[in-house]
């Protein structure tokens, strides 16, 4: 039976370490992120994946930083076969990654070399990529730079955004590391190196990045929204007020007025232009401080001084 020590902090990870489980593979230790405050009344709540973990019996190390702490020596006096991660959040310093006979493997959720780094799939999305998919990689020193091993494709729709495509990239995820991992432990892979004229990166999301340029076309806002939906969310400014937008629709229609402003105000529409003439409808919007609201009890209630002519910016 193969040893493995699984890496893992999100919901991402859970069907992952589950598939290494159900098909017979030995877990020495789970690694997680530490508990951590959630939510408004800062709860100290565990990782989806320390939650998998503790329901299988499994023992848990949970390192704030791994590198020269007590877990690091852990893992190593453990001695397992091949490490897995999967979205576990921090880097792994070289004694961790050459102390298994096979090395350690990484499920990454892009299309490598597009997209290195901690969020990829909001990337993908934001940048209206039309497929992404699953990268089973060597990992080495740097971020996401190791050969390939396998990958696989799935297309990016219009009614996608991070939540679902992580969904559905976790089970893609799954079912390639399963088949990955048999021909990678007879030595029938063929590790193929990256393209580094290829390489994009896309470093976890700031703060900056959730504002809407309301410059930028309907359809590039759109990508925004969806590539920020259901974390972090994107959002706009009316009047010193944040609105968070959950949902809007690129119109078909065009305007001359100047990208942020509100050019049609109804009863259950709220339109807003954008860059080269486009149009924005917004269906679902969280005024600071508010729940989500379709825009039809958004504008019968809190947002009823809204006019056509304001701008949000």
């Amino acid at each position: 039976m193969t040893k493995l020590i699984f890496m893992g902090t999100p919901a991402f990870s859970v069907p992952i370490l589950e598939g290494l489980i159900e098909n017979g593979y030995e877990i020495l230790a789970v690694v997680t992120q530490p508990d951590r405050p959630v939510g408004r009344k800062k709860v100290i709540t565990p990782t989806p994946v320390k939650e998998a973990a503790v329901k299988h019996g499994l023992l848990v190390l949970q390192p704030e930083k791994i590198s020269g702490s007590p877990e690091m020596e852990k893992i190593i006096e453990l001695g397992p076969d091949l490490i897995v991660t999967a979205a576990f959040g921090q880097f792994l310093p070289e004694k961790i990654l050459t102390a298994p006979k096979f090395g350690a493997v990484n499920v990454h959720a892009s299309l490598l070399p597009k997209y290195r780094g901690g969020a990829p799939v909001h990337y993908s999305i934001i940048e209206g990529e039309k497929e992404t998919g699953v990268t089973i990689m060597e990992m080495v020193k740097k971020m996401d730079a190791g050969d390939i091993l396998s990958q696989k494709a799935i297309p990016i729709t219009k009614a996608d955004d991070v939540g679902t495509m992580f969904d559905r990239l976790s089970v893609v995820g799954k079912e390639l590391l399963l088949d990955t991992l048999p021909k990678l432990l007879a030595n029938e892979i063929t590790p193929i190196p990256q393209d580094e004229s290829q390489v994009t990166f896309s470093p976890n999301i700031t703060r900056e990045q959730e504002r809407i340029d309301w410059n930028k076309t309907a359809e590039q806002i759109d990508n925004q929204v969806r590539g920020m939906r259901p974390w972090p969310i994107a959002f706009t400014t009316y009047n010193e007020v944040n609105w968070k937008l959950w949902e809007v629709t690129p119109l078909e229609e065009t305007t001359e007025a100047a990208p942020g402003t509100i050019i049609k105000r109804g009863k259950k529409e709220l339109w807003i232009a954008c860059g080269e003439g486009t149009v924005l409808s917004i269906n679902t919007i969280q005024p600071s401080g508010k729940g989500k609201l379709f825009i039809q009890d958004f504008l019968n209630g809190v947002g009823k001084t809204v006019a056509e002519s304001d701008k949000v910016g």
